[in-house]
C-alpha cells in the first residue's frame, strides 16, 4: 500500500493562483510596514489557500506483476543446417529451466520462420512485433536463438531491456558457395558475352586452391573446368540458340561444408539475333515474287539479299552484253565464299539452268548438314526435268516430285500431326471459318504432287490430302518444302486470305532452331512460387515429369493435354531455389527466386551484425556450443552479461487493485484556523 497527497481545488486553478498572489502581496506589505503580526497574517493566508486547494490523501493497493523475458527462436532455412535444430532445442530447454527458478518471471516464446519470397531472416521485425504485443514496462530481457544472419537490421526497435544472442553453429564450421556477380539478361547470337563468377570459402575452410566448375546449357552434357577459389572469373561464351538459354553452373559439394544449397547458380539469358540474314533466289519473275520480297523486307530485323534470274544463260536475243543493265549473278561469292553468312536460303520457283554448278549445290547441301536452313517454294518447274530436286539437293529435300501438277482450287488444311507441330499449331484459330468447318482461308490453285520420304513431316496438306508443306531435319540443319507457289494469294487477301505472314515467321524461326518452336520440348513458366510445366510433343501422350527439389526431394507430377501436342500442369514449389525437371527424354532447369536463396548467401554463425545493438543494451553474445548458460537478475544500467551467464533486469511493474482518497481536513476547519490566525494578528498588532 502507498499513500500520496493530492489536491482537488474548489475553484479554478487560475483563480487559485490569483488568490495566492494577492495573499503574498498582502503579507509582503505587512512585512514592509513592519507589522508585528505579519507572520500570523501569512499563516492565515496559507490556511485559506489550503481550504481552497482541498488537499486529500490518496492510498493505493498494488499487486506486483511478473517480469517478461522474450525468447525469439530463429527457425529460418539457414537454421536448419547440420545440428542447428538440435542446438536450438537444447538452448531453449536451458533457458526455460533457468527462468523457472527465477521468481516472478514469465517466458514468451516467438518462433520465426522464413519470410515471404526471398526476404531472408526478419529477426528484428519479429522482435518489434513481440514488443508491440507485450507491456514494455514488464519486459526484463530479450534472448535470440539464432545464427546471427539477419536481413532487417534497419528495423531494430527501441529496446527496453538487455538483448542477448545465443549463437548456433560450431567453431570449425565452413562453407563454399558459387556467386554469379555479373550476367546480362540479353545477348546477341554469334557475339561473345562475358559472365563474372566467383567461388568463395567462408569460415574454417580447408586449404584448397582450385575446384571443378560444371557448366551446362539447357540441360545438355556439362563442360567441366578448373577454377581458382577466391578470385573473380571472367567466363566468355556464345549462346547456342535464340530464345531463352538456361545456363547452370555447379561446383561439387565438399566433405564437411555446411550445405550445398549455394553450390549452384542458374542464369537465364535471352538470345536475340542481331539480324536474320536471308538469301532469296527467284528462278523467274512471277506474281508471288513481290510478295516474298515484301514479307521479308517488312521485318526490320531481316537483312535480305534477293536475286531474280531474268536472263538465263541459254537466252540468245542478240543484245550485246555491254548494253545490258542486269547484274551478273555472283554465284561463286554467294554459294562458296559467303554461304555461311546466311541464316536462311530460300529458293523461289528455282529451276536448274546451269547457273549453279553441281559443286555449288553440293556446298549448299553441306551447309545444311552443318546447321544451315533451306526453304524451297516450288512451282510447276519442281515437277519438270529441270527440277532442283534432280540435283545434289534432292538428297535432303523432304519431297520427291512425281511430275504431276494439279491446277485446281483447294483450301490448305493442317494435318493431324500438323495440329501438334509448333509451326502450324493453332494457325486455323487465327482465321476461323464462320461455318465452323475447318479454317476460314482462301483457296490456292496449284499443287505439285510429291512423295514424302521417311523421316520428313507433313504439317499441311492440299488437294485430296496431298502433301503441301513438309519439314525435315538433315544433320544439324533443317529444310522445308512448300509444294505450291500460290501462297501469295493469302497475302493479297483473295477469298479472305490467310495467315501467310505468321506461317512464314514460324517457319523461319523453326528453321533457326528457336526453342519455343521445337517439336519436343519441356519448359517451365514460373509465377512466384508456382510453376506452369509445359511439355510439347508430336506423340499422342507423354510421360510423367519428375521434379527434383533444391533439397534433393523428388516429386512426380502428371501432365494433362490442353491442346493437340501440348501438355501442362501447375505445381507450387515449397521453397525457393533450383528445381530440375525430367520426363526421361527432355530436361529443364528452373530457379524459383535465386538458385541460392538469401538465407544461404552467408551461412557461418556470427554476432557481428548484432554486436552494436547488443552493446547498446549492455547484453551479451555467446555460442551455444560452449555449454549451458546461467540467467541472473541485475540492476538496470549494470552490465548484463559475463562469462557463462546473461542477465535480465527486474522491472518491478505492478497493477493498482484499489484507490482510496481521504481529505486531510474539511474545508470549514481550514477556514476556522484561518479566522483564528487573523484574530490573533489583530490582537497582537492592537496591543502594540
Amino acid at each position: 500500500m502507498t499513500g500520496t497527497v493530492i489536491l482537488d481545488p474548489l475553484i479554478p486553478l487560475l483563480l487559485l493562483y490569483l488568490v495566492a498572489a494577492m495573499a503574498t502581496l498582502g503579507v509582503g506589505l505587512a512585512i514592509w510596514r513592519r507589522l508585528p503580526g505579519w507572520w500570523l497574517r501569512g499563516l492565515a493566508a496559507m490556511a485559506l489557500l489550503a481550504a481552497l486547494a482541498n488537499p486529500a490523501l490518496q492510498q493505493e493497493d498494488r499487486e506486483p506483476l511478473s517480469d517478461i523475458v522474450l525468447v525469439v527462436v530463429d527457425e529460418s532455412a539457414s537454421q536448419m543446417i547440420g545440428k542447428r535444430p538440435e542446438q536450438n532445442a537444447k538452448a531453449l530447454a536451458n533457458i526455460k529451466a533457468e527462468l523457472a527458478r527465477l521468481p516472478n518471471t514469465e517466458l514468451r516464446q516467438i518462433t520465426l520462420g522464413d519470410g515471404e519470397g526471398d526476404t531472408g531472416t526478419a529477426l528484428m521485425t519479429a522482435v518489434s512485433q513481440a514488443l508491440a504485443d507485450e507491456p514494455r514496462a514488464r519486459v526484463a530481457g530479450i534472448i535470440l536463438l539464432t545464427d546471427g544472419r539477419l536481413h532487417d537490421i534497419e528495423r531494430t526497435p527501441n529496446l527496453p531491456a538487455p538483448l542477448h544472442a545465443l549463437l548456433t553453429g560450431e567453431p570449425d564450421d565452413w562453407d563454399r558457395r558459387l556467386v554469379v556477380s555479373n550476367a546480362p539478361a540479353f545477348a546477341i547470337l554469334g557475339e561473345e558475352v562475358t559472365l563474372t563468377l566467383r567461388v568463395e570459402d567462408q569460415g574454417a575452410a580447408p586449404d584448397q586452391t582450385n575446384v571443378p566448375l560444371s557448366i551446362a546449357i539447357d540441360g545438355e552434357p556439362p563442360l567441366v573446368v578448373q577454377v581458382p577459389i577466391g578470385e573473380d572469373i571472367n567466363l566468355p561464351l556464345q549462346l547456342p540458340h535464340g530464345g531463352m538459354n538456361v545456363l547452370q553452373f555447379t561446383i561439387p559439394a565438399a566433405d564437411g561444408e555446411l550445405t550445398d544449397r549455394n553450390n549452384a547458380a542458374v542464369v537465364q539469358i535471352n538470345g536475340v539475333r542481331d539480324r536474320l540474314r536471308v538469301l532469296l533466289v527467284s528462278g523467274e519473275p512471277h506474281p508471288g515474287e513481290r510478295t516474298w520480297r515484301n514479307l521479308l523486307k517488312s521485318d526490320a530485323a531481316v537483312d535480305l539479299v534477293h536475286f531474280t534470274i531474268l536472263r538465263p544463260p541459254e537466252k540468245q536475243d542478240g543484245v550485246p552484253v555491254n548494253e545490258l543493265s542486269l547484274i551478273a549473278f555472283p554465284t561463286r561469292e554467294l554459294f562458296l565464299e559467303k554461304i555461311n553468312d546466311f541464316d536462311l536460303i530460300i529458293f523461289d520457283r528455282y529451276r536448274r539452268r546451269g547457273i549453279l554448278p553441281s559443286a555449288y549445290l553440293e556446298n549448299i547441301r553441306s551447309y545444311v548438314e552443318r546447321g544451315g536452313a533451306v526453304l524451297v517454294s516450288s512451282g510447276p518447274e519442281y515437277g519438270s526435268a529441270d527440277s532442283i530436286y534432280r540435283s545434289p539437293l534432292g538428297e535432303i529435300l523432304p519431297g520427291a516430285p512425281t511430275a504431276r501438277v494439279f491446277e485446281e482450287g483447294f483450301v490448305p488444311q493442317i494435318t493431324e500431326i500438323g495440329a501438334r507441330h509448333p509451326v502450324t499449331e493453332g494457325l486455323d484459330l487465327l482465321s476461323p471459318n464462320p461455318d465452323g468447318e475447318g479454317p476460314g482461308w482462301g483457296r490456292w490453285f496449284r499443287l505439285v504432287d510429291v512423295t514424302v520420304p521417311e523421316g520428313a513431316t507433313t504439317v499441311m496438306s492440299g488437294l485430296d490430302d496431298r502433301p503441301l508443306l513438309m519439314l525435315n531435319r538433315i544433320g544439324e540443319g533443317r529444310v522445308a518444302l512448300i509444294a505450291s507457289d500460290h501462297s501469295w494469294l493469302w497475302d493479297r487477301g483473295y477469298e479472305g486470305g490467310g495467315p501467310q505472314l505468321e506461317l512464314l515467321r514460324r517457319l523461319a524461326h523453326w528453321m533457326m532452331k528457336e526453342p519455343e518452336l521445337e517439336e519436343e520440348a519441356l519448359w517451365v513458366e514460373p509465377t512466384g512460387q508456382t510453376m506452369r510445366i509445359i511439355r510439347r510433343t508430336l506423340d499422342l501422350e507423354t510421360g510423367d515429369v519428375t521434379i527434383t527439389q533444391p533439397d534433393g526431394t523428388e516429386t512426380v507430377v502428371t501432365l494433362q493435354e490442353v491442346s493437340p501436342g501440348r501438355f501442362e500442369t501447375l505445381w507450387t514449389g515449397p521453397e525457393i531455389g533450383l528445381y530440375r525437371l525430367s520426363d526421361g527424354e527432355e530436361t529443364a532447369v528452373i530457379a524459383l527466386g535465386p538458385a541460392a536463396p538469401r538465407e544461404f548467401e552467408q551461412t557461418i554463425a556470427t554476432a557481428q551484425t548484432l554486436a552494436p545493438i547488443i552493446d547498446g543494451t549492455r547484453g551479451g553474445a555467446m555460442a551455444i556450443s560452449e555449454g549451458a548458460i546461467d540467467i541472473r537478475s541485475v540492476r538496470e544500467g549494470r552490465p548484463a552479461a559475463g562469462r557463462g551467464w546473461i542477465g535480465i533486469t527486474p522491472r518491478g511493474a505492478f497493477q493498482t487493485a484499489d484507490v482510496r482518497i481521504t481529505p486531510l481536513l474539511p474545508a470549514w476547519a481550514f477556514l476556522l484556523l484561518s479566522a483564528l490566525l487573523m484574530v490573533g494578528a489583530w490582537l497582537r498588532e492592537g496591543r502594540r
